[in-house]
């Protein structure tokens, strides 16, 4: 029988969203979970197995202690916010359990396995980057030595095993439906642009983009995209929808849904005769004629990473995109009625004041349903974090305050960090306090009782980080004056 094993999303902030699927780890603006998919493929070859999602279903570290005890083996999926206190559960899981294994797995842990196994004892081995196979290999007797993409030590000395490739045949993995069916409780997933209650899933695993600040690709996913069938794709979201009858939307949370043209209409052509509800990723350099296919398919909204509305810092983190592809995939959707959730962020190579105001003007031109404005974080294992780390801009901050929310942890001349996140409440506060916006979101509200119980929520959520932002920044304005002044009395430069 394979061990009886446990993979775990952990417990770490309040309301901390890190875990197997969120690309940008933190506490959100507006409370926000997605599912923890990657952890559900090896959840659903090992039949005596159990995701354990802590966050959202508000399980403690001491309950997630106690729960591990009746498991062999453990796979922890951690964060670079978490990371810290990933381990120190870990540790006293280790201490509770003696005879558990440990095992961790993530972006961390993918770039600095040696690190990982040298700052905690109690994790036995790491997976780097996919780890469906891996694990499931473990759990079934497979020695270490043996299973590919390991990290363990032995004889005192620690073994990194050559990485096995990325994984092709993806129609060969299990669903993930079934296991959120058997471990979940999707009434406890919210995204707050998307219709609640939800479910995610993925079409296709990588990414080809080069984006220099993105995380899953450089570290977990990959560059290499590789897709289920259209069929099989199909026949799970048809179990879905028999099987999770209260679901208003499933989402696609591929890192690019719509990357291929021909691709993404077969799979049209698939999903349209479902008659259901949809979201996906998407980039900007997606032709009408497909926007029109996914729409005529069920599509309702598209995420969408326009970043910055400054065409200097586009090629500076190569983006692949130009400001006028924005422009017209933007009107096309709108053309069409599909809706946009937008994602900028403040804080990439060469952002100054000026470049940050023209991506707020950018954005209100683009006028997308909803946004989400966040600060630059460079990973490690990202080409933003050796470009910032190479150049003297990262601090030794932490990138996120004491509830998980994010702080910069970057600094450029003429941009402190207090200066990046005043930039992000400017931001919020000048695209979402103009007329026709507030008449958009109270237009929802008025017509529709359980939006307006979550707008009023998600109202109050951002109000209360706005003034905690608000006094950050003032203290960190403080701070940064009294270096200058120290600075200034004995002569030295302030930069």
């Amino acid at each position: 029988m394979p061990m009886r094993t446990l993979l775990l999303n952990p417990p770490s902030f309040e309301k901390f969203d890190g875990g197997a699927s969120s690309r940008w780890p933190a506490s959100r603006e507006i409370e926000s979970y997605w599912y923890p998919v990657w952890l559900c493929y090896p959840a659903g070859m090992l039949p005596d197995s159990r995701v354990l999602d802590a966050p959202p279903h508000g399980i403690s570290a001491e309950e997630t202690i106690r729960i591990a005890g009746d498991y062999e083996l453990v796979v922890l999926f951690t964060s670079t916010p978490g990371y810290a206190r990933d381990l120190q559960l870990a540790e006293a899981m280790k201490e509770a359990h003696p005879w558990l294994k440990i095992c961790f797995v993530g972006p961390p842990v993918s770039v600095e396995p040696e690190r990982c196994l040298r700052d905690s004892p109690a994790v036995d081995f790491v997976v780097r980057r996919e780890f469906d196979y891996a694990v499931v290999d473990f759990a079934q007797g497979r020695p270490l030595e043996e299973i590919p993409s390991v990290s363990y030590r032995r004889n005192g000395q620690i073994v990194h095993n050559p990485q096995a490739p990325p994984i092709q045949d993806l129609d060969a993995l299990p669903w993930v439906s079934p296991v959120y069916k058997r471990d979940l409780d999707i009434r406890r997933y919210n995204v707050p642009f998307l219709l609640y209650p939800y479910i995610a899933l993925y079409t296709s695993r990588g990414c080809p983009a080069r984006c220099t600040f993105c995380l899953w690709p450089q570290t977990h996913s990959g560059h290499q995209w590789r897709v289920r069938s259209a069929t099989d794709v199909a026949r799970e979201v048809e179990w879905a929808l028999a099987n999770f009858p209260e679901v208003k939307e499933i989402f696609f949370d591929d890192d690019t849904f719509n990357y291929g043209k021909r691709r993404t209409i077969e799979l049209c052509e698939k999903l349209g005769p479902l008659n259901f509800t949809w979201s996906c990723t998407s980039r900007v350099n997606v032709d009408y004629e497909t926007l029109k296919a996914m729409k005529d398919a069920g599509c309702r909204l598209l995420i969408v990473g326009y970043e910055s509305g400054d065409p200097q810092i586009l090629k500076n983190i190569k983006k692949g995109a130009t400001l006028d592809m924005a422009r017209r995939f933007t009107e096309n959707c709108k053309r069409l009625g599909l809706k946009i959730h937008g994602d900028f962020i403040v804080g990439l190579p060469g952002e100054t004041p000026e470049t940050i105001r023209r991506t707020i003007e950018f954005a209100k031109e683009l006028d997308c349903e909803t946004i989400q404005v966040s600060v630059a974080h460079p990973y490690p294992g990202t080409e933003f974090y050796e470009y910032v780390r190479q150049h003297g801009y990262l601090t030794e901050d932490a990138m996120t305050d004491e509830c998980g929310h994010q702080l910069p942890n970057i600094r450029y001349p003429g941009l402190s960090q207090a200066d990046l996140l005043d930039w992000v409440e400017r931001f919020y506060g000048e695209y979402y306090f103009r007329p026709k916006v507030i008449w958009r979101i109270v237009r929802r509200a008025v017509w529709d009782p359980v939006e307006r119980r979550r707008l009023l929520k998600e109202a109050r959520e951002y109000l209360s980080l706005r003034a905690q932002r608000k006094r950050y920044v003032r203290a960190m304005s403080r701070s940064q004056a009294a270096r200058q002044t120290a600075h200034l009395a004995v002569g030295e430069s302030v930069e």
